[in-house]
């Protein structure tokens, strides 16, 4: 059992940078896979980053990949991910989530492989 903390969202300015948190509470986060959502208004809840359990394999959704990374600090129950050059529709609340099943390489990039969720924390970027 795990319970998951965002943190680290605001606003920015284009171009800008931010770096979400994510915090585990419980003592298996390093068996979890993780990963980070995001939802804007109007639109369905997607896909931004994953890592493994190891840290190992990470995935990343079309849409970001160069501008952000996704990191784990297992030592603190920690995962971070990293938001460069952000752009007005990087908008939304992002969310953190935990997979507690899968295989120690496998870094899960569908809704429904997720099992733990966080509450979400909201990113806005001013053009």
């Amino acid at each position: 059992q795990v319970q998951l903390v965002e943190s680290g969202g605001g606003l920015v300015q284009a171009g800008g940078s931010l770096r979400l948190s994510c915090a585990a509470s419980g003592r298996t986060f390093s068996s979890y896979a993780m990963g980070w959502f995001r939802q804007a208004p109007g639109k369905e809840r997607e896909f931004v980053a994953a890592i493994s359990w190891s840290g190992g394999s990470t995935a990343y959704a079309d849409s970001v990949k160069g501008r952000f990374t996704i990191s784990r600090d297992n030592t603190k129950n920690t995962v971070y991910l990293q938001m460069n050059s952000l752009k007005p529709e990087d908008t939304a609340v992002y969310y953190c989530a935990g997979n507690s099943y899968g295989s120690s390489w496998y870094a899960p990039n569908q809704l429904y492989e997720y099992d733990y969720w966080g509450q979400g924390t909201q990113v806005s970027v001013s053009s």
